[in-house]
């Protein structure tokens, strides 16, 4: 490991490999740049092998499920999609609806499910169901229809596999293989077992039907979207226009109306849970406590109340275990654990302005804190009850890293930490808690992948993906630029931290150009110590300083840096921002009067709302995909943030772009694909004619046919193109 870690070292600060000048073209080629980076990381059940999903080397958007065999050392596939399907794959557009909410390109194995007994796996392709037996070491097809199956799963005790068609749910028996239809009524504006837009955007739910660990049961939502407003959306293709009737829950406008039910397998009938009177709310998370206990989350409309109640099969009644309320909003998570040996669960809270862990017992009574202080933790990762321990990921040391760190159940307050290099740790335990797997990086380390014991002891590798001879990233290492980092203090008082890259074979007596790369939203973190995406690499080896900065209302500092954008979205975060600006300009080698940003999704509405509101501190600004008018935006993360647009009017007036347009001083690119259904293509459109109407000039490219993430290979080569060209012209 350390001959490894040397290596990378001395390639990239001392000069010694062969250099190639980094591409655009290049870094979207095959290989990936930064090598081999397996996703969906897994312990089986039984703790003998590591899964995941690995891209191929000629093609790494075509996966296949891989394992890696702790009896004997060694990783190797599993299951090669190709033998099962070649070809193009058809997707149903619900299908396609859901990956790019799970944020997931390519094609193959893209998702995998273990039996809990660690004797199979469960997986989708090409639209059917597959069930892979590692006894056997083979697959075989579980459905062969027109209709497209989805959410695909083993149940606990692995005599079922269920999944969603044409919107019901159905099982499979795997003893008999018997198919069998458990709900019937799921057709046009009702969706049984389906998460809705909103759960699946913005609540980080991808699923609407969970099983019991006995196998008896299965509780489930049911969507009704009657509601919900149809709006006639053009999906503008090269050679085509598609008109797409969606239901869109538009801020201020409807939502879905949902009921909670609990189906018993064995007679087919469905129990359903009185949610209350108040029927416009959202169930974030659905959890199983016990056999008969079912745990729900039940929030309100704004986002100010979260409850977690507890429904008893046995006689059929809920009770509230606990309330979380806040004057601005409540944040979800999925830190919820329920003790197998005891009457108690784990809990977290933002209650003291810091995310941290909680245990209750089964009447909703605080039993004890088990973390404290002015940091947050990330995520409850695993409990050891046996030996009293419970493993988190946090930011204990640092903000700008993520680390493994324990702390006793027992409550003595002490934080140990596990993790040992200094990066992001993204954290995947064994179901008994003897030990983890660790996805890292930082900025000089593209990902590597690694097995550990609970205390932190390396046993092996799974992706080295060590920068040596053979590693696409070889050959570029030695003008690769490592960034650093720093802070300093805002206006108000505030701590900011930053991210700056200086150009490649920098020269302090010289004035550079400067590309502000930002994203600027909530529950989203840009400046940490962790590989960085490469078009940034790439501008500072054309001669940028490359600068990003986390503004108020970004995540993992409390609630006090987040909250200021409560009702005053393009406020707080314009004003850090130029506060960056005004450091940068105090940097002897930044050429003050050639500076620029760029930023994609929310990071479009910040270059818009910094070339429009600081248009005297930005030269020239790239708005990729942006929200121009937060009416436009969905109910969940819009009135989370900035309120009902029906009381709040004149907040959304003012965090709106379009007040500000005539601030507009420099050059300005907009993009946006033509079939985006997440930022609609109206927000473009609408900032089209508001521009014109006002005689400003810009420059427009819109991507016939490409979603919000704007994927594919040559899409991607030519968007950065333009931009660096763009750049260049304007700030060179």
């Amino acid at each position: 490991m350390k001959r490894e870690l040397l290596l990378l070292l001395g390639c990239t600060f001392t000069g010694i490999c062969s250099a190639e000048q980094l591409t655009i073209e290049r870094i979207f080629s095959d290989p990936a740049l930064s090598g081999t980076s397996p996703r969906a990381l897994e312990y089986s059940p039984d703790g003998s092998r590591v899964t995941f999903l690995k891209g191929r080397e000629e093609d790494y958007d075509r996966y296949d499920l891989w394992e890696y065999n702790i009896g004997d050392g060694k990783s190797r596939v599993l299951v090669n999609s190709d033998s099962l399907h070649k070809g193009k794959e058809v997707l149903s557009d619900e299908e396609k609806a859901r990956r790019e909410r799970q944020r997931i390109y390519g094609s193959g194995i893209m998702e995998y499910t273990w039996s809990d007994d660690g004797r199979s796996l469960l997986f989708p392709l090409a639209g059917d169901v597959y069930y892979y037996d590692l006894d056997k070491k083979s697959a075989r097809r579980l459905t062969e229809t027109e209709a497209f199956e989805t959410d695909v799963r083993v149940s606990p005790k692995g005599r079922y596999v269920s999944f969603i068609r044409d919107q019901d749910i159905f099982i499979v028996d795997l003893q008999t293989g018997k198919e069998r239809q458990l709900t019937r009524d799921g057709e046009g504006p009702i969706k049984n077992g389906m998460a809705e837009f909103v759960a699946q955007e913005e609540m980080d739910r991808m699923t609407g039907y969970w099983w019991s660990p006995d196998d008896r049961h299965i509780a489930y939502l049911q969507v009704d979207e009657s509601p919900v407003d149809e709006v006639i959306r053009s999906e503008i293709y090269a050679d085509r226009i598609d008109m797409i009737q969606q239901r869109y829950p538009a801020a201020g406008r409807p939502n879905v109306k949902i009921k909670l039910g609990v189906l018993d397998i064995e007679s087919g009938k469905t129990r359903w849970i009185d949610l209350g009177k108040d029927e416009d709310i959202y169930i974030p998370r659905v959890d199983w406590a016990r056999d008969s206990l079912l745990s729900y989350q039940w929030q309100n409309r704004n986002q100010q109340k979260l409850e977690l109640r507890l429904y008893d099969l046995d006689n059929g009644k809920s009770k509230k275990l606990l309330a979380e309320s806040s004057d601005t909003w409540i944040n979800l998570h999925d830190d919820l654990y329920f003790l197998e040996d005891s009457e108690r669960f784990i809990w977290s809270s933002e209650r003291d302005g810091f995310k941290h862990l909680y245990l209750y017992d089964l009447g909703g009574k605080p039993v004890r804190q088990l973390t404290s202080g002015d940091w947050v933790i990330d995520e409850l990762e695993a409990v050891d009850e046996k030996n009293g321990v419970v493993y988190f990921t946090g930011r204990k040391d640092t903000p700008l890293e993520r680390h493994l760190y324990a702390a006793k159940l027992g409550g003595d307050g002490a934080v140990r930490k596990i993790s040992g290099r200094a990066g992001m740790h993204s954290i995947e335990f064994a179901e008994d808690g003897s030990g983890y797997i660790d996805k890292f990086s930082n900025v000089s380390t593209p990902t590597q992948v690694s097995l550990h014991r609970a205390d932190g002891e390396q046993v092996t590798w799974l992706e080295a993906n060590a920068v040596v001879k053979g590693h696409p990233l070889y050959p570029y290492s030695k003008n690769w630029v490592v960034p650093e980092f720093g802070s300093f203090a805002a206006p108000q008082g505030h701590t900011l931290h930053y991210r700056l890259y200086k150009p490649a074979n920098f020269d302090e007596s010289k004035k550079y150009p400067v590309m502000v790369y930002l994203y600027g939203g909530p529950h989203a973190q840009l400046v940490t110590n962790s590989w960085d995406k490469e078009f940034n690499q790439f501008m500072a080896q054309q001669g940028y300083v490359v600068f990003t900065l986390d503004n108020r209302g970004s995540a993992n500092r409390g609630t006090a840096f987040e909250n200021p954008i409560f009702k005053r979205m393009g406020q707080p975060e314009v004003e850090d921002q130029v506060a960056g600006v005004k450091f940068l300009r105090s940097l002897p080698y930044v050429d003050g009067d050639n500076i620029g940003v760029y930023g994609h999704s929310y990071g479009g509405y910040m270059a818009l709302m910094n070339m429009f509101k600081a248009g005297d501190y930005f030269k020239a600004g790239v708005s990729g995909a942006p929200v121009t008018d937060w009416a436009l935006y969905d109910t969940h993360y819009t009135e989370r943030y900035m309120g009902n647009p029906n009381g709040d009017g004149e907040a959304y007036e003012a965090s709106s772009v379009f007040p500000y347009a005539e601030g507009l001083e420099g050059a300005l690119l907009i993009y946006h694909g033509m079939a985006d259904d997440n930022v609609l293509f109206t927000n473009t459109t609408r900032l089209i004619k508001e521009m014109q109407d006002k005689g400003l000039q810009f420059e427009l490219m819109t991507y016939p046919g490409k979603k919000h993430s704007l994927r594919g290979k040559q899409t991607r080569i030519h968007m950065y193109t333009m931009i660096e060209e763009f750049f260049d012209r304007h700030l060179k």
